[in-house]
């Protein structure tokens, strides 16, 4: 058969459809934020809920057809290639589509580096997948690359499609869940093509600068706060070349990026692709550590959950109710109790009377009697002693807590440090067995250093001398601490927070944002709105812009409802393992600022989560489920009247129980009626409320009535008392 004769282009495209899927893997984030953990560890082999944070990008991409992925090395190489020589990733059988290469450079000191590396090496042939080794995702790709390819038929200046969601951040600390700056995207309506990024907005002036071109170039744009990088991004092999050509691009989205929206001379483009009913996110920061740990735990990122062998070192841990994961050989006391949302790895004890909440614990453990865990990561070979208190923390393997020692939020015990008996180590304390680099360039994507990076000698780092012994003792410790613990640190440093972008520790910190740091965001936001130039137009979550308009208008129908119970739900599960109520309005509050809701939604929203946890509770008949209902509303009865300002609040309480009974939780349904007697007794909602809830179902179908008829003898009893009042009054 003769061969058909075509263009080039179509030639091209054949080639491009022939090539095996490819990724590029970065396994060095080429930045500090983890330090001092990653003097020791890269950051791709620590754990995420006991698994290496490379084997979630490793399986995603098995799972969405690459064929090759190149694992970029620098940082810790030896101990990456290590890992993966030794992994099941490397071990496939030789008829097995995936295949995992190592690629090392010691010399690399970017992102823009180790793609100029990859591009000396002549290995990717084709479009290609661009991820760090700490990304987690469960979304398909088959679309978005779809989407690229077609495009790449049409104009072949389409050189990238970045993959984003969406993720509103607060108004408050104008930071997303997951600790990062929220980021302001101008993208096309009908095309998705980006036009515009910034990751550093200047929150203080209030409002935005936007080059006149860009308006007039473009009949219309959508320009959004509402989204979320994925830092997941499909590439053509053109990407390479252009980082090869430009040595000033280092960082991928504040140069390459910005450098190509900018360059009217080359004329590149990039696109975007919106993920929305799948999960994508990278570990940044220790609050993104600490989120994403707890959506894997609330099983966000199916199948990548502990229960589901998916992962080479599977142990068999097992789901139980409310969320608690448990290998089958932990030993636990009769005594000890493993609370919602926690995990507890192979080979680990539990003592008597020791309290497990919202936690993760790895594997080989000893943990004694009388200890707290709340919110907090253990890692693997880690003993405490009795009476220890530990409080939204993270442990590195080795660890060893002494008797009666108590972690306060937000503290980084890094590999094998010793801490002595009844110290108190404070809240957001780093303390490392290796002392302190000394500063590095400030630039994050320059900010790369090896364990013999040179030393800060600086006393006030590296603490003191204690009793002549190698024991080290913070120097901003109050002095009462220190006379009373008689204790120390065992030969290792608490380090500065001195360095460059970390005076806000808090703000990335595994530990809730402190009440008191909310209070001064939410004053400092409400001073600056109020001494704005009003003239100037404040950003919108989300608004179409044209060339002519003189403001930005806002979007009415923007109400992603979805999105803000999910983000309620995680607020209330964190009151429900102990953190302040006080501290949940604000962030709820903050919530409704950021997603532009009422107080009738947020009522809805945390009255969904209460009943939710009653739910989840253990229960074997509609007794104990009612037991359980009883004591969640009598508990969070407070909470929740925070946010039932008038009648209004009190329907949409009665309406969301109609739809739960319906629809999420059909055991609630033949409960209906005892469970809105409890509301009313415990003046949650009020006879008016109800009666009016009734009265607007008159028109209705007979199949939204069903809760209505059933509550009827109750609902003639509350008219009758109704009416009774009103006569009382008229006499």
């Amino acid at each position: 058969m003769a061969r058909k004769e075509g263009g080039r282009a179509s030639s091209d495209a054949d080639d491009l459809a022939c090539s095996p899927l490819q990724a590029v893997l970065l396994a060095d984030s080429f930045a500090t934020n983890f330090r001092p953990i990653t003097l020791e560890r890269p950051k791709v082999l620590l754990p995420l809920v006991n698994v290496p944070m490379i084997e979630y990008s490793l399986a995603w991409l098995e799972s969405v057809g690459v064929e090759e992925v190149f694992v970029f090395c620098c940082a810790h190489s030896g101990k990456v290639k290590d890992f993966l020589d030794s992994s099941q990733w490397t071990k496939k059988q030789p008829s097995s589509a995936f295949s995992v290469t190592t690629i090392e450079s010691r010399d690399a000191i970017s992102a823009g580096d180790a793609l100029r590396v990859i591009y000396g090496h002549g290995v990717v042939r084709g479009d290609f997948i661009l991820l760090s080794g700490d990304t987690v995702s469960n979304m398909s790709l088959k679309q978005a690359l779809h989407e690229h390819k077609e495009r790449r038929k049409k104009d072949p200046l389409a050189v990238m499609t970045m993959v984003i969601n969406h993720s509103k951040p607060s108004s408050i600390t104008h930071q997303t869940r997951l600790g990062n700056d929220e980021i302001v995207m101008a993208i096309d309506p009908e095309t998705k093509q980006l036009l515009y990024y910034e990751d550093k907005v200047d929150q203080l002036r209030q409002f935005l600068s936007l080059d006149k071109a860009l308006m007039a170039d473009n009949p219309s744009l959508c320009l959004h706060n509402d989204k979320q990088d994925c830092y997941i991004d499909i590439c053509s092999p053109e990407v390479l070349s252009l980082f090869t050509d430009n040595f000033d691009y280092q960082h991928l989205r504040r140069h390459f990026v910005k450098g190509l929206l900018v360059d009217d001379i080359m004329g590149y483009k990039i696109f975007t692709h919106e993920v929305r009913s799948c999960y994508a996110a990278r570990v940044d920061n220790f609050r993104s550590y600490d989120t994403i740990s707890k959506d894997i735990m609330q099983r966000w990122t199916y199948p990548l959950v502990p229960d589901v062998r998916y992962f080479g070192n599977f142990s068999g841990i097992k789901l139980d109710r409310q969320g608690t994961y448990k290998a089958p050989d932990v030993i636990q006391s009769r005594s000890a109790q493993i609370g919602p949302f926690s995990l507890v790895g192979s080979g680990t004890t539990i003592g008597d009377n020791s309290h497990i909440f919202n936690s993760i614990v790895g594997q080989g453990c000893t943990i004694g009697r009388n200890v707290c865990i709340q919110g907090s990561y253990i890692w693997d070979n880690v003993t405490i002693e009795d009476d220890c208190k530990i409080n939204f923390a993270l442990v590195c393997d080795g660890v060893h807590l002494n008797a009666g020692v108590v972690l306060e939020p937000g503290v980084i015990l890094s590999f094998k440090v010793d801490v002595g008996k009844q110290f108190v180590v404070p809240a957001y304390s780093k303390v490392s067995l290796l002392p302190q680099p000394s500063m590095q360039d400030s630039d994050d994507e320059l900010e790369y250093a090896e364990g013999n990076s040179a030393v800060n000698d600086n006393p006030s780092i590296t603490s003191m001398v204690y009793n002549g012994e190698a024991n080290l003792m913070p120097s901003s410790l109050d002095a009462e601490v220190l006379n009373t613990s008689k204790a120390s640190i065992v030969g290792a440093y608490i380090w500065s927070g001195g360095e460059p972008g970390l005076e806000d520790e808090w703000k990335h910190s595994i530990a809730p944002i402190p009440i008191e740091k909310l209070n001064e965001f939410f004053l400092d936001h409400s001073f600056d709105f109020d001494e704005s130039n009003q003239d100037v137009v404040c950003l919108p979550p989300s608004g179409e812009l044209q060339p002519d308009s003189g403001s930005v208008g806002f979007d009415d129908d923007y109400r992603d409802s979805a999105d803000f119970e999910k983000e309620v739900e995680a607020t209330f599960l964190r009151a429900f393992t102990g953190v302040d109520q006080d501290n949940v309005i604000i962030e709820i509050n903050s919530l409704r600022l950021s997603y532009n809701m009422s107080h009738a939604d947020c009522a809805g929203a945390l009255f969904y989560s209460i009943m939710k946890s009653a739910y989840d509770s253990p229960h074997s008949s509609q007794r104990e489920l009612l037991s359980n209902t009883a004591k969640e509303i009598d508990k969070w009865k407070n909470l929740l009247k925070n946010y039932l300002r008038s009648k209004d609040e009190e329907i949409e309480v009665i309406m969301k129980l109609e739809e739960m009974c319906l629809e999420s939780a059909l055991d609630f349904s033949p409960l209906f009626t005892t469970i809105l007697n409890r509301l009313y007794e415990k003046d949650i909602i009020s006879e008016d409320a109800i009666l009016t809830w009734a009265e607007e179902k008159e028109g209705a179908d007979e199949s939204d009535k069903i809760f209505v008829k059933q509550a009827e003898q109750f609902i003639r009893g509350s008219s009758c008392k109704v009416s009774a009042a009103k006569s009382c009054d008229l006499e």
